[in-house]
């Protein structure tokens, strides 16, 4: 498999669907604003938006797919039908624990709204209704999207990659007609539009799917739900690997509850804003390198291939230091003009914009840790290894909860944000220090030389943009048309200066260029 075009299918994909995700949030700024409308809708887009991850992006894949591989691979089986075979016998346990888990949840809206805002900051009764009816609204796309999860798996494990990269695109439009078409000068009633939206569009997305998969002759059909064997070991690595797939999340939901308890109304909306601009490098990179990764190292080592799979891990790393390098310097250094461009206008006014750029400028300190993140676990999860990785990230739960409480006050909207960085940053260096301690991947010599070099790249690009980037704030609350031209000659001007001093420092060769144009024509 070719690691760089997969990744890069699917990333661009994710690319165009994290686009569409900046023009929803920009149209939900205008329409919204920064108050406690966009708080509630949000604080309710949290619990699916979790589930999102940890289903679709974590968990279950990563429990799922290995064990998929596994039976179709089997020279002694059936092949593709074993395969599904074992889908279905999951799918029959999991659609009754879901309903079950949805009704539940839609009972207990009211203390699942509490917990995850900690009753906000001073809101009335009716307010806080308000907030409870906007979380059972959303409460169905838990269900809708761990499905659509199981049918993306088996999807990926065939090698279609791209069907379940371009399902998020259809929650993106759908968020976005529902703006365009159905906003109303009260914000109350636009966020309760939106959270309707988001359970609509997880009906649509699995659809697609399930279109997909028929397209693809995998057709699941319904049985009784069985705990065979195999179903029982796909829970035993799921529930581990919940926890350590959602830390992120989960230190997400921390952040969210304690902002909106502690913080002003409005500085959800600004972590939401900040964690949605720090999302787009990490959906692009991170997400498509993980997908690939999983599969790929974990028919390696079922081959025998260690050195393989270590090969695979360390260009894993390579990549996802190439791109996340130059774009955490760019989002630490230019927030302010990148948020104005894309939120600064109608309810956004300008001092929400400072502030999202802010809490933009302490999230994206922990980029790398958050895509390496992707790169790492695959070693674990190929290995059938979920245990390792949920007590890291329980560690760096820990880590995020006393971050937050030690930071929120002082530093206000920027505290939680800080504090997720600094705990991904040790669940990083605990998954590759344990990964080098068993011997599972050695930094090769050319990983070790190109990190130095694109660093220094990295910085170089960050000194001109940082001191170009007054040149185009006095066009970046111009009309639509202007504020792309502004942000597309500030994207332009990275890339340029980075890509020279990445081949002066050597971090990139132009023969790297010349042989990855040879194996593309050779596919």
């Amino acid at each position: 498999m070719n690691l760089l075009k997969a990744t890069g299918s699917i990333g661009g994909l994710t690319l165009l669907s994290r686009i569409l995700g900046l023009v929803r949030d920009s149209l939900f700024a205008r329409f919204v604003g920064a108050a406690f409308a966009s708080d509630a809708f949000l604080v309710a887009f949290r619990l699916p938006n979790m589930f999102r991850a940890l289903f679709a992006e974590g968990a279950f894949a990563s429990a799922f797919i290995p064990m998929f591989n596994k039976k179709v691979a089997d020279p002694e089986g059936k092949g593709l039908r074993d395969g599904l075979d074992f889908a279905e016998a999951a799918l029959a346990v999991l659609l009754p624990v879901l309903l079950f888990m949805t009704v539940v949840l839609e009972v207990f809206a009211w203390p699942v709204t509490l917990l995850l805002s900690g009753r906000f900051n001073g809101v009335s009764a009716d307010q806080f209704a308000y907030a409870v009816e906007l979380s059972r609204w959303t409460i169905p796309y838990l269900m809708l999207i761990s499905i659509v999860s199981l049918f993306g798996g088996i999807l990926n494990s065939l090698g279609k990659f791209w069907v379940n990269a371009a399902a998020p695109i259809l929650l993106n439009l759908t968020l976005i007609v529902a703006l365009l078409c159905f906003h109303s000068d009260d914000p109350l009633v636009t966020a309760r539009n939106q959270a309707i939206a988001v359970s609509v569009s997880g009906a649509l997305q699995l659809l697609w799917l399930a279109w997909a998969c028929r397209r693809n002759g995998v057709r699941l059909r319904l049985r009784r739900p069985r705990l065979s064997p195999e179903v029982k070991q796909l829970l035993k690595l799921i529930l581990p690997a919940a926890a350590g797939a959602g830390a992120v999340q989960i230190n997400l939901v921390i952040s969210t509850a304690l902002a909106a308890s502690l913080l002003d109304h409005g500085s959800v909306t600004y972590i939401y804003m900040a964690d949605r601009l720090n999302q787009l490098p990490l959906g692009l990179i991170g997400i498509g390198l993980g997908t690939v990764l999983l599969p790929t190292i974990s028919r390696q080592l079922g081959g025998g291939e260690e050195a393989a799979a270590m090969e695979t891990q360390n260009r894993g790393m390579e990549l996802a230091l190439l791109l996340t390098l130059p774009a955490t310097v760019a989002l630490v250094l230019c927030g302010e003009p990148i948020a104005a461009a894309l939120f600064g206008y109608g309810k956004f006014d300008a001092m929400d914009t400072h502030f999202t750029a802010q809490a933009l400028a302490a999230f994206s300190i922990g980029l790398p840790s958050y895509i390496l993140v992707k790169v790492l676990t695959p070693g674990y999860y190929a290995r059938q290894d979920t245990k390792t990785p949920v007590r890291y990230a329980t560690i760096s739960m820990v880590v995020n909860l006393v971050g937050n409480l030690a930071l929120i006050v002082p530093l206000k909207h920027m505290g939680p944000p800080l504090a997720t960085a600094i705990a991904s940053t040790v669940n990083v260096w605990l998954l590759y220090h344990t990964l080098v301690k068993r011997g599972h991947f050695a930094a090769d010599a050319r990983l070790k030389r190109r990190t130095v070099r694109l660093a220094l790249a990295a910085l170089a690009m960050g000194a001109v943009l940082w001191a170009g980037q007054g040149l185009v704030m006095p066009y970046v609350h111009g009309t639509w048309t202007i504020r792309i031209a502004a942000m597309a000659s500030l994207v332009t001007c990275g890339v340029v200066v980075y890509g020279l001093a990445a081949v002066l420092t050597g971090a990139f060769r132009v023969d790297d260029l010349k042989l990855l144009l040879r194996r593309r024509r050779s596919n």
